[in-house]
């Protein structure tokens, strides 16, 4: 049987939630399950050590995972991680790990794998304009979409191993300065409240994020918004090309509802659309809709919000 090897997903040192989605997606492919702990500090991984479904544990120990540097990553990881189904997150910094070690490998990668049945993946192209379902005849690289997957529980007792992945490293990052933001992951948000082009510009966002506050909301974008407008970053982008979320609330406000939109927050709980235009094909998968532009809705919701508060 063939082996699959999950790469854990980091988020600030510690193993981010979704890799215990990647298990369950390890598991409906029917294989023995390993998981790949790149870390700097060995003890993060004692909190997959007991998931459902894993049988072994690699922690990958360097100096090396301080910091992401894409050819470093992939070649420590390469050295460390057993023949066999490679899966990581379909995050931007997985995806392009996961497409080099399939190059290294010389074997398939699978990007932004929606569904698994019966050793098939499922996964959008062409903008998630169409899907295709594709079957593997032996080891690859997937990468797996977050919020699609059930999160394995607890339950297991992995075999446990630290191996040194330091290995032949060319390059490595010191220091990695990003952008200061202490507001919540769209992907991790329980309720969202997301803008679009409707929104007129980057600096009416502000009235999104004061009802986000409000609400202990996270705020999104557009794809649309996240083109035209540079202060709008990419990891606001809720859709095919940006994140798929599945909140219990998601409020899109002047977003017409392009099938890319709809591909990354359509297994909310609950939508609410708010747009000007009546005909506006976000209504159609709406629970509840505002035909009105933002001016004239979100004093309103913020005013009431407040009052409720």
């Amino acid at each position: 049987m063939t082996d699959t090897i999950v790469i854990a997903e980091l988020n600030k040192g510690s193993i981010h939630s979704t890799t215990k989605e990647l298990v369950s997606a390890a598991q409906m492919l029917g294989n023995s399950c390993t998981v790949v702990v790149p870390c700097t500090d060995s003890s993060i991984a004692d909190s997959i050590c007991s998931t459902s479904g894993v049988e072994k544990v690699i922690v990958a120990k360097s100096n090396i995972f301080a910091n992401y540097d894409a050819s470093g990553w992939a070649s420590a990881i390469d050295s460390v991680t057993p023949e066999g189904i490679i899966i990581a997150s379909a995050s931007p910094q997985s995806k392009d790990l996961a497409a080099r070690l399939a190059a290294r490998r010389k074997i398939s990668v699978v990007q932004d794998v929606v569904a698994i049945q019966d050793g098939k993946l499922t996964s959008p192209v062409y903008s998630g304009k169409a899907m295709q379902t594709v079957s593997m005849s032996g080891n690859a690289v997937i990468s797996v979409r977050q919020n699609v997957f059930d999160a394995s529980p607890d339950g297991g007792s992995a075999e446990v191993s630290v191996i040194d992945a330091s290995g032949d490293v060319a390059t490595a990052v010191r220091e990695l300065i990003t952008r200061a933001s202490t507001r919540l992951d769209v992907s991790e948000a329980n309720i969202i409240i997301s803008g679009g082009r409707g929104m007129g510009s980057p600096d009416n966002f502000g009235h999104l994020e004061q009802i986000a506050d409000t609400l202990g909301a996270a705020v999104g974008a557009s794809r649309a918004a996240v083109d035209a407008w540079e202060a709008i970053p990419h990891t606001m982008q809720v859709g095919q090309t940006g994140k798929t979320v599945n909140p219990n609330l998601y409020i899109a406000v002047g977003i017409s509802g392009a099938i890319q939109h709809l591909a990354g927050m359509r297994s909310s709980k609950y939508i609410v659309a708010i747009n000007k235009d009546p005909d506006a094909p976000i209504f159609q998968h709406a629970d509840y809709g505002i035909v009105a532009t933002w001016e004239e809705a979100l004093p309103v919701l913020q005013s009431s919000l407040s009052a409720m508060m």
